[in-house]
């Protein structure tokens, strides 16, 4: 059912600095020539930055003007921007998301990486995205690449299918206040954030937002109890010069549906919190450590129910040889589980470990996986 929709910029920059695009950066890409546009930097396919024209895949990015410019108002609609996705709607906030045709109807397909500023987001019980709990504020967005294809070598099994790597902008180009609202007769939302300085080389901002969509309706005009509420707040804090880079940044997030007649609402809530350092040589050579704790409760019992704790870590290291970079890397991942039984998922998981030790060398890396679970009657 198409609606209308009205977003209204509430709030213009309380702080001195642009709210929006920084100077330098060109607003409007349909401003570049050819050669500018293969010249957009890229860092998913090789983990590393890199021409779009030199990107050894096939892969197509989502700008941030793109998202302003077709107006959607949630992640999942503006993958619809990406031509080689698959994006389907299965309920009022539920989404079914794939490429290559390996979707399927419970949006739970397992063949396709999400990340979202180099955090994973899908579920390490069903390997698959609940797409209802990804809300980001698309003020903030950079750009969203898209890779189609076989990325597992670098990325993972998940990866089979392709890579969606959703990054942010940086708490510099966020400075001063923003808020904005949207109204319609299906769906409302509001989002506040602010930006300021910390000290000589750092920068901050903090965002809120709350989001609700009504109940869909079938073709016969009977209401489903489908209906989502979703409140999210997080911050985000950059210190560092060109060699050395620190950031900080976190989420937490709780959402609730329609109650159902059966079995109740679906109730959400989830934390996360992001630490990252890059360090650039005189050498040429430079190092990535990032570590992140994620914490996500999902409930529902007529489907699914989930209390996930997911500790990640990993270090690259890059080394210049000649004309070409040496890339190698390890990474430990520990995931624990707790799935009561519900009617469609009677095993209960008691405990899910798994240690994902990563390593490549320049276009052939390698990966070595092993997992443990223990399951429970």
């Amino acid at each position: 059912m198409r609606t209308k929709r009205h977003v209204v910029p509430l709030l213009a920059a309380l702080a001195s600095g642009p709210a929006g695009v920084p100077e330098g950066r060109a607003a409007d890409l349909t401003d570049l020539s050819l050669e500018q546009l293969a010249n957009v930097e890229v860092t998913s396919v090789s983990r590393r930055a890199e021409r779009l024209l030199d990107a050894p895949a096939s892969i197509y990015v989502i700008t941030a003007e793109d998202i302003r410019r077709s107006g959607v108002r949630t992640l999942p609609e503006a993958l619809r921007l990406a031509p080689n996705l698959q994006v389907a709607r299965t309920s009022a906030a539920t989404y079914a998301i794939s490429a290559r045709g390996f979707n399927n109807s419970n949006g739970l397909a397992n063949k396709l990486l999400v990340l979202i500023d180099g955090r994973t987001v899908y579920s390490p019980v069903m390997s698959g995205v609940f797409w209802d709990m990804q809300y980001v504020m698309l003020e903030d967005v950079e750009r969203i690449e898209v890779i189609s294809g076989p990325g597992a070598t670098l990325w993972g099994a998940n990866a089979m299918n392709g890579v969606i790597n959703v990054i942010t902008r940086q708490a510099r180009d966020t400075q001063g206040g923003l808020a904005v609202g949207g109204l319609g007769n299906v769906d409302q939302e509001a989002s506040l954030r602010f930006g300021g300085r910390l000290g000589e080389t750092g920068n901050y901002r903090v965002y809120g937002k709350i989001y609700e969509v009504q109940n869909t309706r079938t073709a016969a005009g009977a209401s489903l109890p489908d209906g989502w509420q979703m409140s999210q707040a997080g911050f985000r804090a950059d210190w560092g010069t060109a060699q050395s880079q620190l950031t900080l940044q976190g989420d937490t997030y709780s959402g609730k549906s329609e109650n159902r007649p059966l079995f109740g609402p679906v109730e959400i809530s989830g934390t996360s919190i992001v630490g990252r350092w890059t360090q650039n040589f005189a050498s040429g050579s430079d190092l990535r450590i990032q570590a992140y704790y994620d914490r996500t409760d999902r409930e529902d019992r007529g489907s699914f129910q989930s209390s996930v704790n997911v500790f990640d870590f990993e270090f690259q290291h890059g080394i210049p040889l000649g004309n070409h970079k040496i890339l190698w890397g390890a990474g430990y991942r520990h995931a624990r589980d707790e799935v009561p039984p519900t009617l469609s998922a009677p095993l209960v998981p008691s405990l899910v470990f798994s240690f994902v030790p990563l390593a490549g060398l320049g276009l052939l890396p390698w990966a070595i996986e092993t997992k443990g679970r223990t399951l429970v009657d």
